[in-house]
């Protein structure tokens, strides 16, 4: 059921062109933050392996069907603070358009799915996985550590960490030291990313009640703390060429990238006005995960 007392809300979505059932569906699965997790579960393959066509397609749609699934859950579990939140209230519960147990509903569905697809067809290892990551970005991020903790997006941001594990063990049936590197680089790449969007949306989060590390921390320590977890995370990258994990194609992507990241995330940091620099930030480190699991694979194939 829609939460209640939402109904100028859903007139003024009403005014707008109306979404087709199918439209609202897939924007329950948040296809556009789903396209970096595929990428980031399908690098991981190449780097593993030489992964057939077939498997491949089979791994991208179970991690479709499983990331789609936790994000629907996600939005039904966040329904009373979405319509409070400039970003998420036109979504289909909080606008009307969809009732809350319809969506659950369909999330469960589409996460079952993927987990008989990847354990019937894949293996059961990468199966396990991504069902693992589902679990922790349902129950540990979005029902307990999102509305308890400024840590949310530090701990509760390994669920998107999932997807290099899961694109590896469907090509080698196992995990060893590439495969945590590469979890471990998700892990430490999520915080600063998503501060900085948190910095420019601290008015939405506080309406929200939601605790995130610039309204508990402040602006200053925030800025700080993504400094720090920016060098980690650079220093990190590297790390896996002194293994022999990557050569010197992936070395030098991996320090020329994290050099313009380390740069404008110090913009952030000295800046009087951080808005900008803020918004810079977060565009670029999307595209900065991209590029360096890209130059994964052009490594791995060379």
């Amino acid at each position: 059921m829609s939460a209640p007392g939402h109904g100028s809300l859903a007139a003024a979505g009403a005014a707008k062109p109306s979404r087709t059932l199918a439209q609202d569906l897939v924007s329950l699965t948040k296809p556009r933050i789903i396209s970096l997790l595929l990428l980031t579960t399908i690098a991981p393959m190449y780097v593993a392996g030489d992964p057939g066509l077939g498997t491949v397609l089979l791994v991208a749609l179970g991690g479709y069907l499983m990331a789609g699934g936790a994000n629907a859950v996600n939005m039904y579990l966040d329904r009373d603070i979405d319509h409070v939140m400039a970003r998420t209230r036109l979504r289909p519960i909080p606008s009307g358009r969809m009732q809350a147990r319809f969506v659950i509903a369909f999330g469960v569905l589409l996460a079952t799915a993927a987990t008989w697809l990847l354990a019937a067809l894949v293996n059961v290892l990468t199966a396990a996985l991504a069902l693992a990551g589902f679990y922790f970005y349902v129950f540990v991020y979005t029902r307990w550590l999102k509305r308890t903790s400024p840590q949310n997006i530090v701990i509760g941001g390994a669920a998107g960490a999932f997807p290099p594990l899961v694109g590896w063990a469907a090509v080698t049936g196992r995990l060893d030291l590439t495969a945590l590197y590469l979890f471990l680089i998700i892990f430490y790449w999520t915080p600063p990313h998503f501060w900085a969007l948190a910095l420019n949306k601290q008015v939405d989060y506080g309406n929200a009640h939601v605790p995130m590390a610039p309204l508990v921390w402040g602006e200053r320590e925030t800025k700080d703390q993504m400094w720090w977890y920016t060098v980690l995370l650079v220093a990190l990258t590297v790390l896996p060429v002194t293994f022999g994990a990557f050569g010197l194609v992936y070395l030098v992507s991996a320090l020329v990238l994290g050099g313009v990241l380390l740069a404008g995330v110090w913009r952030v940091r000295v800046a009087a006005d951080f808005a900008k620099p803020a918004w810079w930030v977060y565009g670029y480190s999307l595209l900065y995960l991209a590029l360096l699991f890209v130059a994964m694979v052009v490594d791995a194939q060379l």
